[in-house]
């Protein structure tokens, strides 16, 4: 082989590329970013719409349903969820990975402008990249806490934090933007009017609104006047004290003015939520990390930073910035995990290698494609943009023991060649070039097989991409350093006298027994048919229950959390949130354990949300059954649902499937969500359910419907009252105010009632200057109300989320789900309604189909690769036909890791599947080479046969044990983020053992069986031709 043959004679040229090789190395693992998880494109959009005050179903029949209209039809869009709450409008559009975003939200903004006829109060649409979260990653979340001592409301802090904190943390290198969540009370221009007192003045409250909103600015251009040039400018717009003095009416020679019946000042909003971290008020802060920046050394930065506004900036205002979730811990977790996993990986592999080899120089030698290929790996990690990630690590850690196979079949054939008689030199040339063939054939398929994982483009392929890229440029590597580098240690370093084989009488005795074995032909087609057809029966009756993500649990407890209908943020705040503060103190103290980092509470009439974390990651259940059963009870008319946190739950990875319940009746479709909780519950036994949104019409309404024949005598229409119904609740918008800083609304606001039975006696001047009651003009009647409506696809929907108990994967659940539960939903559904699987569900769904695909594609471009190299169907056939062999020996071995922990097929373990095809075939690629290697010598087929298994069996078990004990330890070893790779571990380790034990019983079964032994005796089928060859060049 040329390129053996040229660094045998240049070994200087060799020896300076390695070392450039390893100091690039070097260089390029410490640039490269670290994260815990690779980045993930999340093709979203979300446009979210602000109408103060407005109900649920204003704002779905005003604002959602025709924002809908003109979105639906846009290129690529897979999903439409809608939610409509009081006072707002949220939309979610889902579009398929590879969809050009920024197109698109072009195309969405341009969309949005069709709509017409919004509310005049309310605001224009937000629009939003990345569904709210933008397209860049969070990197960590602050609370800016008030101490005790500090009486201030925490959002008048607001301006401070975006004037002053948020700048200097912007500022930081890695940082891409802050972004600060408060419900704050928004500073507005208050006009509060009397309603008797406006009547008694005879104002009509119309006409009030149309003299305080015809305040306006005009320009009015430029005039020339003699020698200079002035601008024209007409000044309309009001101050405070000009609009309280703003003249009315002028009744019998007194100028009735706003002051008169009203009061004007600016002052803040009605608080609509609160937030608290670890006792106190607080709002929170969430800094995203520029793409490609490191999250530690970004992490470090930040919380440097933090330190300093702390002791230089906050404490004389009695405030603390103090950080929530802290991702810089589970890297160090996982990273140094995985990292142990791979020095343990590599400490056995070279054990296991020196106990066949018992030759220290020899074990060195081979050890050398380690650093090599490793280190190769970052450089192109950093060539391709890539981060040093769990995933990615976990892929370094599985090619510890792939690395060594291309280094230990060249060895061994230079041993053989030295056992020949052949000098350093020439057993070099010739051992390394003797075997290229074949380590060609098995690093092409090892690297050919992850295309389809590359091809992968939802989450998943987004997720472990990164395990098969480092995977294939490791192996890639390897073959290159065990037909270069190896040649010129093994001439230069490696020693006559250290070519005994140890192990040899026991290869013989192994080969003697399959050849037994398989020496008639009964024998053969027996075992044949055994090895060919049990493992197909096994796998489809052993085959484990599907699952979407691994569940990589969190140190931490989140709980959602319901609120009695109508509750107030007063009342929120003290029949539920601060006996939650109280129970959680003496933890936070000490006093009780589990001790707890920190925890933080969010409520508002929308509802709320719990945050817990534990100082002792492995105390977490305890926390969880704590926060279950005596921190959330006997909470006032409050529903909770408490879960360990998932950090795959960003990702769509949380174990939740959804039930979609669709009709346009709702009180219908919430009697069927009842019902369907029970019947949840009763068919799986633990599982936790909730619906969202409420199974109830609980949002407290006071309902005016208006008198037409009332409101015409008294000469107004239905807008009119409708205005003026508008100020007696949260107000009505009549303009802006411009405060020389900022543009605040102004909002007309009646005050005088506070009790839904006097709102009736509310007088009012009409059109026509009669003073009537608010009841002649309207029926005034108490109802109930959604307090949120959902609406996917365009339809209202209510969705039952339904968590899985542990030991229940997801195919389990949705069997039962689909079996046991839908058919009863069916019957009860309204007419027109409809059943739809969302959440992990849907995305499992999807997942399996695109696996099953990207598995027969792995196998059609294995059966051709070896067919290519092969130059023969029939012997890239008998390589492929072995192949259920590592399949069923994946299956049991994760049926055997089921026995100790639940561990179903999720995505990634299925990934090992397709990794174990192009590792399995190796074995078998040697046997078949070597046998035509044989026969290409002019030996019969069954002693070519017997020799390929005398010559490979040592190579064969050396590199199965290498690669068996190189990934033990990611199977066996415990730890945060162990759950990731544990199946795959599980998959690559059984399937790899079991294939080769029974791989050189079955190849040598199927060599010796030609098509004649089918109809012929054994002495007839002797007489036929042996089978084909391939011509391997060795120079």
């Amino acid at each position: 082989m040329k390129l053996t043959k040229s660094a045998l004679t240049s070994p200087a040229a060799v020896a300076v590329v390695v070392a450039l090789t390893l100091l690039v190395g070097m260089l390029s693992l410490f640039k490269l970013p670290v994260q815990l998880f690779p980045d993930i494109e999340r093709p979203q959009i979300g446009i979210q719409t602000t109408w103060r005050a407005a109900s649920p179903k204003e704002i779905e029949s005003e604002i959602v349903e025709p924002q809908e209209q003109v979105l639906r039809g846009i290129p690529g869009l897979e999903s439409m969820r809608a939610f409509a709450n009081r006072g707002g409008a949220y939309i979610n559009l889902s579009f398929g990975v590879g969809t050009n975003m920024e197109q698109t939200l072009i195309e969405v903004i341009s969309r949005m402008t069709r709509v017409a006829n919004l509310p005049q109060d309310a605001r224009p649409p937000r629009v939003m990249l990345g569904g709210g979260r933008g397209n860049t990653p969070a990197l960590t979340f602050f609370f800016l806490q008030a101490l005790p001592g500090n009486d201030q409301d925490i959002s008048k802090y607001m301006d401070f934090t975006n004037d002053v904190i948020r700048p200097r943390l912007e500022a930081i290198e890695g940082v891409a933007s802050v972004e600060t969540f408060s419900e704050r009370n928004r500073e507005e221009l208050q006009i509060r009017y009397d309603p008797v007192k406006a009547a008694e003045y005879g104002i009509e409250i119309p006409r009030l609104i149309s003299l305080v909103s015809a305040s306006d600015d005009v320009s009015g251009g430029f005039i020339d006047v003699g020698r200079r040039q002035y601008t024209l400018r007409y000044s309309g717009k009001y101050s405070v004290d000009e609009l309280s003095q703003l003249m009315l009416e002028s009744r019998g020679g007194r100028n009735i003015r706003l002051s008169d019946i009203a009061t004007v000042k600016v002052g803040n909003t009605d608080r609509q939520g609160m937030a608290v971290q670890n006792g106190n008020p607080a709002f929170s802060m969430r800094i995203n990390r520029a793409n490609g920046a490191n999250v530690l050394e970004t992490l470090n930065r930040v919380k440097a930073e933090v330190t300093l506004l702390n002791t230089e900036l906050l404490a004389d205002k009695k405030l603390v910035m103090v950080q929530s979730f802290d991702a810089s811990v589970f890297i160090y977790r996982a990273i140094n995990l995985v990292t142990s996993n791979l020095f343990a990986g590599i400490v056995l592999s070279l054990s296991v290698l020196w106990f066949f080899i018992r030759r220290i120089r020899a074990t060195l030698i081979i050890a050398t494609a380690i650093p090599v290929s490793l280190l190769s790996t970052f450089i192109v990690l950093e060539i391709t943009g890539r981060s040093l990630n769990v995933i990615s690590l976990a892929g370094l850690a599985f090619a510890v023991g792939m690395v060594l196979d291309a280094a230990i079949v060249v060895l061994e054939n230079i041993l053989r060649m030295r056992d020949k008689g052949l000098n350093e030199h020439d057993s070099a040339e010739q051992g390394a070039g003797q075997v290229w063939g074949a380590l060609l054939a098995s690093t092409a398929t090892t690297v050919a097989i992850f295309l389809p994982v590359f091809f992968l483009k939802d989450i998943e392929g987004q997720l472990f991409g990164d395990l098969a890229l480092t995977i294939a440029i490791a192996v890639s590597v390897s073959l290159i350093v065990a037909v270069v580098l190896l040649p010129v240690l093994s001439k230069y370093f490696l020693k006559q006298q250290e070519v005994n084989d140890p192990n040899k009488k026991l290869w013989q005795r192994i080969t003697g027994f399959v050849m037994n074995s398989t020496s008639n032909r009964t024998k053969r087609l027996s075992l044949s048919a055994s090895l060919l057809i049990l493992p197909v029966v096994i796998t489809i009756i052993a085959m484990p229950k599907l699952d979407y993500l691994p569940p990589v649990k969190r140190d931490a407890i989140d709980a959602n959390l319901q609120f009695p209908p109508g509750s107030n943020v007063k009342t929120i705040e003290r029949e539920v949130i601060q006996p939650i503060v109280d129970r959680l103190k003496p933890y936070m103290d000490g006093t009780k354990e589990p001790a707890l980092k920190n925890y933080y509470i969010f409520g508002g009439s929308w509802g709320g949300s719990l945050g817990v974390r534990v100082k002792d990651q492995d105390r977490v259940d305890e926390l969880l059954e704590i926060v279950k059963n005596e921190i959330l009870i006997d909470l006032p008319d409050t529903q909770v649902f408490a879960r360990q946190g998932n950090l795959f739950g960003g990702f769509g990875g949380g174990r939740q499937v959804q039930v979609h319940l669709q009709s346009k009746d709702t009180q219908a479709l919430q009697e069927v969500a009842r019902q369907g909780m029970d019947w949840i519950k009763a068919a799986i036994e633990g599982a936790n359910v909730n619906a969202n949104p409420g199974l109830a019409m609980s949002e407290p309404e006071i309902n005016l419907s208006p008198n037409d024949r009332n409101i015409l005598e008294q000469g107004w229409n239905r807008r009119d009252v409708g205005r003026v119904v508008r100020t007696l609740g949260d107000g009505l918008y009549v303009g802006e105010y411009f405060n020389g800083s900022k543009r605040l609304n102004m909002i007309l606001r009646a005050d005088g009632w506070d009790d839904p039975d006097n709102l009736g006696d509310v007088p009012v001047v009409t059109g026509n200057g009669n003073v009537t009651q608010l009841s002649s003009l309207v029926d005034i009647q108490r109802t109930v109300g959604p307090s949120r409506l959902t609406r996917i696809d365009g339809q209202r929907t209510i969705t039952l989320n339904v968590n899985p108990p542990k030991g229940w994967s997801l195919e389990e659940t949705i069997s039962v789900l689909k079996s046991q539960v839908e058919p009863k939903l069916r019957d009860i559904m309204p007419e027109g309604g409809n059943i739809q699987y969302g959440g992990s569900a849907d995305q499992l769904e999807k997942a399996i189909g695109v696996m099953a695909e990207n598995f027969a594609f792995a196998l059609v471009i294995l059966f051709l690769l070896m067919a290519a190299l092969f130059k023969s169907i029939k012997d890239s056939l008998l390589v492929v036909i072995t192949i259920p062999l590592a399949t069923v020996g994946g299956i049991l071995a994760l049926q055997l890791l089921n026995l100790s922990v639940f561990q179903p097929l999720d995505l990634l373990t299925m990934i090992g599947f397709i990794i174990l095809l192009g590792l399995v075939v190796n074995n078998a690629i040697l046997l078949v080479h070597q046998t035509r290697l044989g026969q290409e010598d002019g030996l019969e087929r069954s002693d070519a046969i017997e020799q390929a298994l005398t010559l490979r069996l040592r190579p064969i078990f050396m590199s199965t044990a290498t690669s068996f004990f190189g990934m033990l330890p990611l199977l066996l070893m415990p730890g945060a983020g162990s759950v990731i790779y544990r199946g795959l571990a599980a998959v690559i380790v059984g399937g790899l053992a079991f294939s080769t034990i029974f791989t050189i019983v079955l190849l040598p079964c199927l060599l010796r069986l030609s098509k004649h032994d089918f109809f012929l005796g054994e002495k007839q089928a002797k007489q036929h031709q042996q089978l084909p060859t391939i011509h391997v060049k060795t120079s």
